[in-house]
């Protein structure tokens, strides 16, 4: 196969799938994994796509991140019965976790009603919202990333390396058979990060989420004790994850 056609191949594969890993990519082009590599270079080069560890990723797929805003104003119900059950987890006298993203600040604006925990979290909008907080309230330093309002980077890993938490409440962008996987590279980090932190990890993500991957992969499902949602994935999707031992909760 020519180089043409080889990058033409992996681009409208990206088209159908918007992640792909190194695996799939040499299984589809049938080529080595120097030519593979070079052809990523090239289009990498382009603006086409965007390489990651072990994969790559449709640049158009990045780009199309919804603001914070937009994101605030997805599946409200949903965002709140997950925080409640999320919340109800929580035991006296904790150190948690809040990961940024609109369903844990939701967990957040409860857990900072509470005068016993003591609350770390990288979510810019947690720190300043308009509530009266009783619980500790600290934010990991690092630069602010503006369409998710997260801390990330360098200064927040250093934070975090520093702290242990009892439970860490993770957010994701995107959920499939493979693992849970977030818009961003920076934002992947401090997810992976909290998460070797805390002696509980929780994911809270809603199931429509579900079989829409995002460009980065931060863990692997067995990662997680546990999945709280609200709607089971299809008897069909969960099938795929038979060696999963994440406990989910549906949030109702």
């Amino acid at each position: 196969m020519l180089a043409h056609d080889r990058q033409q191949a992996i681009l409208e594969a990206l088209k159908k799938k918007p992640s792909l890993s190194i695996h799939e990519l040499l299984s589809l082009i049938k080529a080595s994994p120097a030519t593979v590599r070079r052809d990523l270079a090239y289009l990498q080069k382009k603006g086409d796509l965007v390489r990651t560890h072990g994969g790559v990723v449709d640049s158009d797929h990045i780009a199309g991140e919804p603001t914070y805003e937009q994101r605030l104003r997805e599946s409200p119900a949903g965002k709140k019965a997950i925080a409640e059950a999320a919340a109800a987890m929580v035991p006296e006298g904790a150190t948690v976790f809040i990961d940024a993203g609109t369903t844990c600040l939701e967990v957040g604006r409860l857990l900072l009603a509470r005068e016993d925990l003591a609350v770390f979290t990288n979510s810019s909008p947690l720190v300043n919202i308009p509530i009266r907080r009783k619980a500790r309230l600290v934010c990991v330093g690092g630069e602010l990333r503006e369409i998710s309002r997260a801390m990330v980077g360098g200064l927040a890993l250093d934070w975090l390396s520093k702290i242990r938490f009892d439970i860490a409440f993770i957010g994701a962008s995107g959920l499939d058979g493979e693992g849970i996987s977030t818009t961003e590279l920076s934002e992947a980090e401090v997810k992976r990060q909290a998460m070797t932190r805390a002696r509980q990890r929780v994911l809270l993500a809603d199931g429509s989420k579900w079989d829409v991957p995002s460009a980065f992969v931060f863990s692997p499902w067995n990662a997680f004790e546990t999945w709280i949602t609200d709607s089971a994935p299809a008897k069909r999707a969960l099938g795929r994850m038979d060696k999963v031992t994440t406990k989910v909760i549906i949030a109702k």
